[in-house]
Formats: structure tokens, sequence, C-alpha cells
């Protein structure tokens, strides 16, 4: 299996030792996976593209030019994933920018005791909380990820009650970054009428996958 030109329309320059990080994640998650559901994808081609690429293009739209632009090498700044699951986005992002400061969330134990294994094998510096996102502290994160989970709803106003407001002009950007389909967009601006939602970037490949930031106003 061709790693690079799988991940090619949604990254590059990633170096041989992040591959190699990216090739030890999937035999984790191929292995795991057969015992414990992390994943309904099976083919490892498609869990490369789908999940790999999807989250390496959004640590692009992030910290590349455009998109949020938050100053990585501030270790100030805190991130955090909601509803790790897997490991999508929260672990590429740490592949690809491991200066970033990144708590990931996950309530189910078995995942997050999967989640732990992958950092010390990638040897990534994050934190897995194995608690509800409901039990965090309100205003703790400068961005908050969020990938397609379950009980949308209810899940998504928790999450941007989690995001810090800017205290001053200077202070840094802070918002939410959501993996979504196009029909979820409308249905999270309803939710969150308060925030600014930034025009919606595709996601290669995909016919109503895209990626949504959405900043405090």
């Amino acid at each position: 299996m061709d790693i690079p030109a799988l991940l090619h329309p949604y990254i590059d320059g990633l170096t041989s030792a992040q591959l190699g990080q990216v090739s030890t994640y999937l035999d984790l998650l191929l292995r795991w996976n057969a015992r414990t559901n992390l994943t309904s994808l099976r083919n490892p081609e498609h869990i490369v593209s789908r999940h790999f690429g999807e989250s390496f293009f959004l640590a692009a739209q992030l910290f590349g030019a455009g998109g949020f632009q938050l100053p990585i090498t501030n270790h100030q700044l805190q991130i955090l994933d909601v509803g790790s699951g897997a490991g999508f986005p929260a672990i590429p992002l740490k592949i690809a920018y491991p200066q970033i400061n990144l708590t990931l969330v996950e309530a189910h134990h078995t995942k997050a005791v999967f989640l732990r294994e992958v950092l010390r094998a990638l040897h990534l510096d994050a934190e897995v909380k194995n608690v509800r996102a409901e039990s965090l502290l309100l205003g703790s994160a400068d961005l908050v990820t969020l990938r397609a989970v379950e009980k949308f709803d209810s899940i998504l106003p928790i999450a941007a009650r989690l995001i810090r407001r800017p205290t001053t002009p200077h202070s840094g950007r802070a918002g939410l970054a959501l993996l979504v389909s196009s029909t979820q967009v409308s249905r999270a601006q309803e939710l969150l009428p308060n925030f600014h939602f930034r025009p919606p970037t595709p996601l290669p490949g995909s016919q109503n996958r895209v990626i949504q930031l959405v900043e405090p106003r």
C-alpha cells in the first residue's frame, strides 16, 4: 500500500518519520479493530484516505495559510478533541504538528486505552481524558475539534461552551473545527446562533463532507 500516494490529495510534505508514525498507527488500529469496534471501515486504503487524509487536511486548514492560523508555537494554547474515538482527527493533527498542546476527550474506557497505546507507540506527548465532555471546565480551550459523533445535537453546544472567549485582540484565535456532512452545517448554525460560521471547505474526494470553522462573535 502506497501511503504517501493515498495521502497526496490531502497533505504534502510529511517526513519519512511521520509516514512511519502513520504506518504504526494504522497497524495498531487494524489489530484493535478486529476485536473492538473503533471504526466501521475495514479496508486499510479507505482508512488512510478517509480517516488519516481528512484529518491531515484539517491540520493544513487550521495551521497553514488561511484557516484559523493559530500560533502553534505558543504552548499556552489548548486544543481539545471531543469524542476522540479512534483518534481522528486529533492524533494526525499531532503527527503533523507535534508542537501543539493537545488533549483527547473520550468517555469510552476501551477507546481511551487504545488512544493512550497509540500515543505511546508514536512517542507523542498528548493527554487522554477518559471523561465526558460535560465534566470539563467551561472556556478551557482555544480550539475544539469535533468529528462526526453520535448525538450531534447534544454534543455540539457542549463543545462550544468549552471554547474560551478571547480577552484581548492579541490573545489568539479561538473556535470550533468541525468535520461534518454538508447537511449538518445548517443544523450547527441553528444550534450555535451566536457564532460566526466561515464558508465551509469541501474535503477532497468527498461529495458531501466539509470542514466547518466556527468562531465566537
